[in-house]
């Protein structure tokens, strides 16, 4: 996907990951970038052109759809953090992490894929996470949300193939956000994750590995599972009584 000349939507930019994506597409020459979020008025990059998008409420996405009709490059990153667990956390927050992350990212998606077929194919990029193939005590929510999102994105790959949409898929550990403020860990920059994600869009990759813990993770899913949780027993003591 060539960056330059291109028209780009960003959800959630008013802040974060999404704020670096606009900030270095209009860097990269990107012809137009709408920078989109639930408060529009938050979005302070001189020469984007902002547009209110709330993911989770269809009508929004409707109207930002019918709005931005020339859009070529799609980034899905808006998102929530709840910080609850699947087993005693809220369920209306848990229902919210669902709701933005997968259908959310879902409802977009459908409402621009005939804006990216009339305009010659364009590309699709999803902002995930290193917790789309692990969990993490006190994030159960967000980690089964951010799982569903990567099927969702393999899923779309295929179906947009046939109408010369490329789907990536950006995945990364923790990062120097707002959404990461209470995590005492080492964050990355959000501006290097930025660039690693859109320097691997231009070279035409699918799947984008923004960190190498990421990459360690995604490795690990062909090992026993044990090893990403050494807080579980081992097999032995697991299977006492069985």
């Amino acid at each position: 996907m060539k960056i330059t000349d291109s028209v780009a939507l960003v959800t959630g930019a008013n802040r974060g990951i999404g704020r670096h994506f606009a900030l270095q597409l209009l860097q990269r020459g990107a012809a137009k970038v709408y920078a989109t979020a639930r408060t529009p008025e938050l979005v302070d990059i001189p020469g984007v052109h902002v547009l209110r998008l709330d993911v989770t409420d269809p009508a929004s996405v409707a109207a930002a759809a019918a709005d931005a009709g020339d859009v070529t490059l799609l980034i899905n990153n808006a998102g929530v953090a709840t910080h609850q667990n699947l087993v005693t956390g809220e369920l209306e927050k848990i229902r919210l992490e669902m709701e933005t992350h997968y259908f959310g990212t879902l409802s977009v998606v459908r409402a621009f894929a005939p804006v990216l077929a009339r305009n010659g194919g364009g590309a699709i990029m999803n902002v995930m996470s290193l917790l789309s193939w692990m969990s993490y005590d006190g994030a159960g929510a967000y980690s089964a949300a951010k799982a569903a999102q990567w099927s969702l994105t393999n899923g779309v790959r295929l179906e947009l193939a046939r109408q010369g949409t490329t789907v990536a898929g950006l995945h990364l550990g923790g990062t120097d956000t707002d959404m990461m403020a209470a995590f005492d860990v080492e964050k990355n920059d959000p501006a290097d994750v930025v660039r690693t994600a859109l320097d691997g869009l231009e070279a035409g990759e699918i799947e984008i590995l923004a960190d190498e813990n990421t990459v360690q993770v995604k490795a690990a899913l062909s090992a026993d599972p044990r090893a990403l949780y050494p807080q579980i027993a081992s097999g032995t003591d697991a299977g006492a009584g069985r």
